[in-house]
């Protein structure tokens, strides 16, 4: 039995099995993240409350858990059906989502989440060839999120540049192992879950995450300093890849249901991840006695300066890597976009509510739900 078909018969075992009730369809979805992680408590645990709302009771959300689907099994889950919905991180396949990866090339630009959430939904759901790419791939796009400003999340204190000098941080993609490279230090790629245990045997010395990894993934319990620096944001997400096969077999008014649910937690999710669980869990590192400190000034503004110069790389590399011949300018389209949201985020005062309808306004009102993703 391989390892995807017995995920399938534990999704059964467990009573999670494919049967849809007579009077609602059930969809089985998956966050492939902790419960602890923003992922599963907010965005899908928003997504089985919202959708019976939003179908009237006529559609249900079957939350499979990461231990039947994990964020790394995901892709073959939904392209199996094994999942009709589930968090899919486009990083992990570069070479087949290329747009996402441009996307995730300007992570260090990120420094409002509810913006660099929206600036990738409206980038996406507009390009062409994302959507083709996302069709081939075998998957409909339903929105993005962001994670909180990075920070270093280290077993040795940090605070200037030359600290970071020799330091084996973990790296979550690309532009942040080049941020790690520039200032001297050795990025490790590993995935999110292999944390804990690369801290504990000190094969890493620290993380450039989210401080919510802290509890999401008991880095408290190995961290001891938290450095303040501009590291951008994690927002290269498909919250709610759907498979394509799912998406065609619902009709026109339950793909809306399932849009207006997924966009309504897709706010929610930004706003425990980027704003909310941030608070908890600076005030988790405290009680444990973990040192949270600011970057000093020399430090945080060459991080900037960095972030900034860092877009011409990421165009140059998806140019060379990709054949992207218009890089440059979908650069700037995006950075374009992160402006336009940034003001509006500002504008509602970072409400998740308020968010959720700007997002549904200046971008899927205008989506024709009988064609979109076909």
């Amino acid at each position: 039995m391989t390892k995807l078909h017995h995920t399938f018969a534990l999704a059964a075992a467990l009573g999670l099995g494919v049967a849809a009730s007579a009077d609602a369809r059930d969809l089985r979805v998956a966050p492939g993240a902790p419960p602890a992680h923003p992922a599963s408590s907010h965005l899908y645990g928003g997504l089985v409350e919202y959708l019976p709302e939003e179908s009237d009771g006529g559609m249900n959300a079957i939350l499979l858990g990461p231990e039947v689907v994990s964020l790394g099994q995901m892709k073959d889950a939904l392209q199996t059906g094994l999942v009709d919905v589930g968090n899919l991180l486009p990083l992990y396949f570069p070479a087949e989502l290329p747009n996402f990866a441009l996307a995730g090339e300007l992570s260090l630009s990120g420094t409002d989440p509810h913006a660099m959430g929206a600036a990738l939904t409206e980038y996406t759901v507009n390009c062409a060839s994302c959507q083709e790419e996302m069709s081939k791939f075998g998957i409909v796009y339903l929105g993005s999120g962001s994670s909180d400003p990075y920070v270093l999340l280290t077993t040795k204190p940090v605070a200037s540049a030359d600290d970071v000098k020799g330091l084996r941080l973990r790296s979550g993609g690309a532009p942040f192992s080049r941020w790690a490279e520039h200032f001297g230090a050795v990025p490790v790629s590993i995935g999110v879950g292999e944390t804990f245990e690369a801290m504990s045997q000190g094969t890493i010395d620290g993380s450039m995450a989210s401080i919510g990894d802290l509890l999401s993934f008991r880095l408290v319990e190995l961290v001891k300093q938290v450095t303040a620096v501009p590291l951008g944001t994690y927002f290269s997400t498909s919250n709610f890849a759907t498979a394509k096969n799912t998406w065609a077999e619902l009709s026109a008014e339950e793909r809306g249901a399932l849009l207006r649910a997924a966009n309504r937690a897709n706010a929610n999710f930004t706003n425990r991840w980027g704003y909310e669980f941030p608070a908890v869990a600076a005030q988790a590192a405290k009680d444990a006695g973990i040192a949270i400190v600011d970057a000093d000034p020399a430090f945080a503004e060459a991080a900037r300066e960095f972030a900034i110069a860092d877009r011409e790389t990421a165009a140059a590399i998806s140019a060379e890597r990709f054949g992207m011949t218009d890089a440059a300018d979908r650069v700037a389209e995006f950075i374009g976009l992160v402006e336009k949201w940034e003001a509006i985020s500002a504008e509602v005062n970072h409400d998740p509510s308020a968010m959720a309808e700007r997002v549904y306004d200046e971008v899927w009102s205008k989506v024709d739900l009988s064609t979109y993703g076909m």
